[in-house]
């Protein structure tokens, strides 16, 4: 914080007369809406008016990706200063004040400051005290459906401190949030530099092993390039076998997840969305064994494969590869998660387009699997462990910071904007 900027308690205060406010300062005015803003109802085109989107960091030019309206002549005009909130953005906070001239789509409210300070009028009507009062002067059969209009919001009564002390308030929270921000997005990127490392020490290890003083030689394959000069490289036909036995009513389903590999129980049905279109006949399903390899044969290319960890069965749509004893599943399933082997099997993958794309069996036999001795396998495995557990405890404290940082950020903003504190 500031050393100039002390915080301390307003001389005296009153009761607002609503719960998202509390108590505020005496001198203090509470205003409606309607009062300090302007509803912008002008109707133009895209091709005069720059596309702005509304989201959660702000009112920001659309990106060319973004899809687009058919009806492009049919939006609303927003002029730099203007409030724009996004009438259906339930609780995500989608709103912010236009740094453009611009249009946005019809959903948007547009809000023309008049008797208040725009850049104070920001922190406020993003502060979460005002979003959960926006959505409950809404209306709809379900959140996915809310929506709040000018005309259920315009009567929100909210805090107006003379216009000095708006200023005083604004330039503070503006300073502020900046440095908050800052510190966030260093955290974050700390975060990324940890998986970073990790996933570049699982790489080296499953490829090139533990002993940076072993023998190297060629492996003969261009994309693996060199390996420990003792390991092998193998097809998959020599490691595996395809299991197809048929699943029972007493086994759970489990799933192959892109981030997590196979699941270690099955999903409740309200979790998974998936649930709702099982197949009622569970001898459709693949029976699993722990150790087991399982892959997606429609998702595989992009790294949905793991080792199973427990009796169970998978969806039709999952190949079972068994292993001889010359590999373990664990080591396997560390291997096949690298960029390079989700590359191998995107290659060989069969399909048009990445929709369309299958890794079968036959092409999954063909694959390139580099094979340590077992022994090894199991010293890598347990070599990852410990790196997995290191790293992964120092993200989850790195979060926990910036969930902290977070949720002060929101305590700051809102105390600032109802008088909490003085500044």
């Amino acid at each position: 914080m500031n050393k100039e900027m002390v915080f301390t308690r307003y001389e005296s205060y009153k009761d607002s007369g609503f719960d998202w406010l509390g108590d505020i300062p005496s001198d203090w005015k509470l205003q409606r809406l309607a009062t300090v803003f302007e509803e912008r109802k002008e109707k133009v085109s895209d091709k005069d008016f720059p596309p702005l989107s509304v989201t959660k960091n702000g009112v920001v030019p659309q990106l060319d990706s973004a899809a687009k309206s058919d009806d492009g002549d049919n939006r609303k005009g927003v002029r730099e200063g203007d409030f724009v909130i996004n009438s259906r953005s339930d609780r995500k906070g989608s709103s912010g004040i236009a740094k453009q001239d611009g249009s946005v789509s019809l959903i948007n409210i547009v809000l023309r400051p008049k008797g208040i300070a725009p850049r104070y009028s920001e922190h406020l009507l993003k502060s979460n005290g005002f979003i959960e009062e926006f959505y409950r002067n809404g209306h709809g059969i379900v959140a996915d459906l809310w929506t709040t209009r000018y005309w259920d919001m315009k009567s929100i009564h909210i805090p107006l401190p003379d216009m000095a002390t708006q200023e005083r308030i604004a330039n503070f929270l503006d300073q502020k949030t900046v440095e908050i921000n800052e510190s966030i997005a260093k955290k974050q990127r700390l975060i990324e530099l940890l998986k970073e490392q990790k996933t570049i020490l699982i790489n080296q290890a499953v490829t090139k092993g533990l002993n940076p003083d072993v023998p190297m030689r060629d492996s003969g394959v261009e994309w693996i390039g060199t390996i420990p000069a003792h390991w092998a490289i193998k097809k998959n036909r020599e490691l595996f076998t395809e299991r197809k036995e048929s699943g029972s009513e007493s086994l759970p389903i489990l799933s192959v997840s892109l981030h997590t590999g196979v699941s270690d129980s099955e999903q409740d049905e309200t979790e998974n969305i998936r649930s709702k279109v099982r197949i009622e006949d569970k001898t459709f399903y693949r029976r699993v064994y722990p150790g087991d390899i399982a892959f997606n044969m429609m998702r595989a290319w992009q790294g949905a494969i793991g080792v199973v960890k427990t009796d169970g069965q998978v969806s039709p749509a999952y190949i079972i590869a068994s292993p001889c004893n010359l590999i373990d599943g664990e080591y396997f399933e560390y291997q096949y998660r690298t960029s390079m082997f989700i590359g191998q099997m995107d290659r060989c993958s069969k399909g048009i387009t990445d929709f369309r794309k299958r890794l079968y069996w036959a092409e999954f036999k063909q694959l390139s699997t580099i094979v340590p001795p077992v022994d090894e396998q199991k010293e890598i495995i347990e070599k990852i462990r410990d790196i997995a557990v290191s790293i992964d405890k120092v993200v989850e404290l790195t979060a926990k910071e910036i969930d902290q940082i977070k949720e002060l950020r929101t305590i700051l903003i809102s105390d600032a904007v109802t008088g909490k504190i003085k500044l």
